[in-house]
């Protein structure tokens, strides 16, 4: 079977650190062509994996040479590029804030849609197994009538491991449009989603710039979520977590309590209020420390997606209600009330 021809747009971090090692390991896949505006990065990038470097994606687009794209870029150029490619008859899988706009996000799923292509976003929370776990366990109704939850993802900042530091789009307004509450929250707004199997519709928050002098976008958010069903609960997304990642999960329902990726030694604990404790050992979550997950499995599940002509697991719609709640946070945070959704 011939295999999916890739090129990866964008080269930086994320895709040094994720798309291109794991499209290497799946045999499914071949990297064949690598694109950066930075011309000495898309040299060397390309040439590790054998691929062709370009430094215009259009170009690259044009080519004739690829089946599929990455989009790794900074955020503001997901949607053009996403479209482009879409447009040029090729598969997508965009890093998340899909895009910048509501308006953006809907021009990206009308043209996957008009030329019958996948349009994939990286929302790899959906499948770390003790989120996969937790899911069935609220469905199944394990938990009984689910009352509150918390989460929270949070690390020291982009400018540790992003390729340009401190100087990196980042930390830029016009390029990356939203900071911390984009590139961590939209994560969270997305699994609370995924967990509860429902819509958030209203949001209050608090969204600031308070550690990052250096930044024109925000660092630290906190926002108060209500779903559909009422269910309320919060969401901290912060790069001034110093020290440790937290990128923890507790659910409360009626009868206990599920903590995700909290416990040092076990990925998901299931607290009943009949005091039994059930440990899962479901192995550890993919971060930017050591010892965890190495693979995220949105490549393979990208790939499989187009191989098997199935509906991506994570759609542009599905995408689209995560940066949804983003942008109400926005909103709430500037008109100091609550938005809802």
């Amino acid at each position: 079977m011939a295999k999916l021809r890739i090129g990866v747009i964008g080269a930086g971090s994320i895709a040094q650190h994720r798309h291109l090692p794991e499209y290497a390991t799946n045999q499914l896949a071949e990297i064949v062509a690598v694109c950066d505006i930075n011309q000495e990065r898309a040299a060397e990038v390309a040439e590790k994996y054998g691929a062709k470097a370009y430094t215009d994606y259009q170009e690259l687009l044009k080519s004739g040479e690829v089946d599929a794209v990455s989009v790794c870029t900074p955020n503001y150029l997901h949607a053009p590029i996403s479209i482009a490619a879409l447009e040029a008859g090729l598969h997508v899988l965009c890093e998340k804030p899909m895009a910048t706009s509501k308006a953006e996000a809907e021009s990206m799923i009308a043209a996957a849609e008009k030329n019958g292509k996948k349009l994939m976003i990286a929302h790899n929370q959906r499948f770390v197994p003790s989120h996969q776990k937790a899911r069935q366990l609220i469905a199944s109704g394990d938990l009984g009538k689910i009352y509150s939850f918390r989460t929270a993802f949070g690390h020291g900042g982009p400018e540790g491991w992003s390729v340009e530091g401190k100087e990196g789009w980042f930390f830029q307004k016009e390029k990356a449009f939203v900071g911390a509450m984009g590139d961590l929250g939209v994560h969270k707004t997305d699994l609370i989603r995924y967990l509860l199997g429902e819509e958030i519709t209203e949001v209050g928050a608090f969204v600031q710039t308070s550690a990052k002098d250096f930044a024109t976008v925000d660092d630290n958010a906190v926002c108060v979520l209500k779903t559909e069903s009422g269910i309320i609960g919060t969401l901290a997304a912060s790069w001034a977590y110093n020290g440790r990642e937290d990128n923890s999960t507790i659910i409360y329902g009626e009868k206990g309590t599920l903590r995700l990726e909290d416990d040092p030694n076990y990925s998901l604990v299931a607290l009943y209020s009949t005091g039994e404790v059930v440990n899962y050992q479901l192995g550890k979550i993919q971060s930017n420390d050591e010892g965890g997950q190495k693979n995220s499995h949105v490549i393979e599940k990208f790939v499989d997606c187009v191989i098997n002509n199935e509906a991506p697991p994570v759609s542009g719609e599905e995408g689209m209600k995560s940066l949804s709640v983003i942008l109400a946070a926005l909103e709430s945070n500037e008109s100091k009330r609550i938005t809802e959704v």
